[in-house]
């Protein structure tokens, strides 16, 4: 009886040991649908930058976008996700970078009272006509700002306006027709929607992985 109780045991399966591949799953996939957004706007904001910074932020963002759809497509085998979240990373990282920009500045900037000397247009590379303001401020200083820096075409030669000035004196100023420090609640909400929809992408095809990849 013993013997077969023996050979009994010994033709049994050894126990499996505990399945982590879930707990695994999921970790990987939350931890790129956190990271692939907030290195999007993170370049954006970083383009903004002079000195050459606009390209770097441009080579982060596509690095970004790519590795979004080679993880959502060809990894985790989600074509659709994967597209998804590859135009929204580059979308995120155009409407965070001046929405970003805007905020610190108007947010943490010093307020500088300047006068407008002149504006005009520009034609870029493109053969785009963009408009142009030269402002003086109070120290005398001469600036030439774009629209990047809220030139739209709205102020007038001796205008007063005001200008948001980085503390830090990296970025250029943002000009604006008062002081008012109020920023663009939809630049926000634009950058907030995507920066969501981004995340929710990736992370949909990181949980809905097909079986066995």
């Amino acid at each position: 009886m013993s013997e077969a109780q023996g050979e009994t045991a010994g033709h049994r399966a050894p126990t499996a040991p505990a399945d982590r591949t879930g707990t695994g799953h999921t970790l990987n996939t939350l931890m790129w649908a956190v990271l692939i957004p907030v290195v999007a706007t993170a370049a954006g904001f970083l383009a903004q930058y002079p000195y050459g910074m606009l390209w770097l932020g441009v080579v982060i963002v596509l690095g970004a976008a790519a590795a979004a759809a080679v993880v959502a497509g060809g990894i985790w085998h989600r074509a659709g996700a994967a597209t998804l979240a590859a135009c929204a990373t580059v979308a995120l990282a155009l409407s965070a970078g001046p929405a970003l920009y805007e905020l610190y500045v108007k947010r943490a900037g010093d307020r500088v009272d300047a006068l407008v000397a002149g504006t005009g247009k520009r034609t870029n590379h493109k053969g785009t006509e963009l408009d142009v303001c030269r402002v003086v401020d109070t120290s005398g200083k001469v600036r030439d700002l774009s629209e990047q820096q809220n030139c739209h075409g709205q102020f007038t030669p001796k205008q007063h306006v005001v200008l948001f000035v980085d503390p830090l004196d990296a970025l250029d100023p943002w000009v604006e027709a008062t002081d008012e420090r109020a920023v663009d609640g939809a630049g926000l909400g634009i950058t907030a929607g995507l920066f969501a929809v981004t995340g929710s992408a990736l992370l949909y095809a990181g949980l809905r992985r097909r079986p066995g990849r």
